[in-house]
């Protein structure tokens, strides 16, 4: 498939096409395509690192999107919150959607900063963050090791850190039944419900996912997490296998 070849040769060009048409519908129809499944995913990644008894003053979400998770590791937490993305249009929805929070007294004001920046360069000092949380970001980047290695780089020793990804069902019966929804259903769904942009996402999603895991297994992610002075790294899998949270902790010194 075409799409897919380009997100792997220009991750970063593809990435903006891709969403720059999509910010002003991607949360309800991600929702809605997802099965409701998203909003699980997203808040077991939030629980990762806003962990009982432990007090964050500084978070950065990398990919966030039209700042969903930033929005819930603000409510959550009393942490200033940076969020960070590549894609201009996303982040101006994300910043439309902290704005209206404010306005009606959920979301006081100032608690979420954004920042267009590329996870491979973050424009911050070392070890300037508390916890870090990214999203579907590993599928769209040229090397993940090395994206994993300057995420880990921000981070303060010991902080947390928690993803976000697609994954591709284990078992025989549930990927079957993955394929036929990401092949068929979720194209088809796309477009009906948000037009071309939508029918582009759909289509490209479940060959996207495939390839990705056969390039990169969860247990080479893992590895590579670790290669990057990340520990105690879990994995969890979500939705008969549809959805994978992991997380961790970056190693302190010796």
């Amino acid at each position: 498939m075409r799409e897919v070849e380009r997100s792997r040769t220009e991750p970063k060009l593809f990435a903006r096409s891709l969403f720059d048409d999509l910010p002003d519908r991607y949360d309800r129809l991600a929702e809605m395509l997802s099965f409701g499944q998203n909003r699980r995913w997203r808040a077991a990644m939030v629980d990762a690192v806003c962990r009982p008894g432990i007090t964050v003053d500084k978070i950065l979400d990398v990919a966030s999107g039209t700042a969903g998770v930033a929005l819930a590791l603000a409510r959550r937490t009393n942490a200033a919150v940076t969020a960070v993305d590549l894609t201009e249009t996303m982040l101006a929805e994300g910043r439309r959607r902290v704005d209206a929070a404010v306005e009606e007294g959920r979301l006081a004001p100032g608690r979420i900063q954004f920042t267009v920046g590329d996870a491979d360069r973050l424009p911050f000092p070392d070890e300037s963050f508390d916890a870090l949380t990214f999203t579907y970001l590993l599928r769209y980047v040229e090397r993940p090791a090395a994206t994993l290695r300057e995420l880990a780089r921000v981070l303060r020793p010991g902080g947390r850190i928690a993803s976000l990804e697609f994954a591709v069902p284990a078992s025989a019966p549930a990927r079957y039944a993955w394929r036929l929804y990401t092949r068929a259903v979720l194209p088809t769904a796309g477009y009906a419900l948000g037009g071309q942009a939508w029918w582009s996402v759909g289509r490209f999603l479940g060959p996207s996912i495939d390839a990705h895991y056969a390039s990169y297994p969860v247990h080479e992610i893992v590895a590579a997490w670790e290669d990057a002075g990340l520990e105690a790294v879990v994995t969890k899998s979500m939705s008969l296998g549809g959805g994978l949270v992991m997380s961790g902790r970056k190693q302190a010194p010796a």
